[in-house]
């Protein structure tokens, strides 16, 4: 699959820059939201820094602050909205984890106890796997 890294092809630049339309819900300093064309349920927003980052790893820190303050306002807004039972907050990064716009965003996603939608399956740890998997990533952390 072709996955768009390049600011100059980037959708949501071009949202961000007024190039392309969008339904935008609410912007600050560093982030702008909109609803998501294609979404999981009616209110799905997307939380985007206004610079171009091509995932969570590249954002620097204020940024990131500054888009999980817009995340918090935003879900609230949506849950209210649309009278979701609850909120999903999601963020892919890489083609793997399902990114498919190479630019950093959030997913805010209203839910509700009958929309279908199912959780990922579980995967169960080895005899003391778990413990192995602690150690290493805490090595990573040091």
């Amino acid at each position: 699959m072709n996955w768009v890294v390049s600011k100059m092809d980037c959708v949501f630049c071009k949202i961000i820059e007024g190039k392309i339309p969008a339904n935008k819900v609410y912007e600050n300093g560093q982030s702008i939201a909109f609803l998501d064309i294609n979404p999981v349920n009616k209110g799905h927003t997307l939380v985007v820094p206004k610079q171009h980052f091509v995932d969570l790893f590249a954002v620097p820190q204020p940024v990131l602050h500054d888009m999980i303050d817009a995340v918090q306002k935003v879900a609230q807004a949506v849950k209210n909205g649309v009278h979701a039972e609850g909120i999903n907050i999601g963020m892919n990064n890489g083609g793997a984890a399902g990114q498919v716009v190479f630019h950093a965003h959030m997913h805010v996603i209203p839910r509700s106890g009958d929309d279908g939608l199912r959780h990922w399956p579980s995967k169960k740890y080895a005899d003391g796997e778990i413990t192995a998997v602690e150690k290493t990533i805490r090595q990573v952390l040091q």
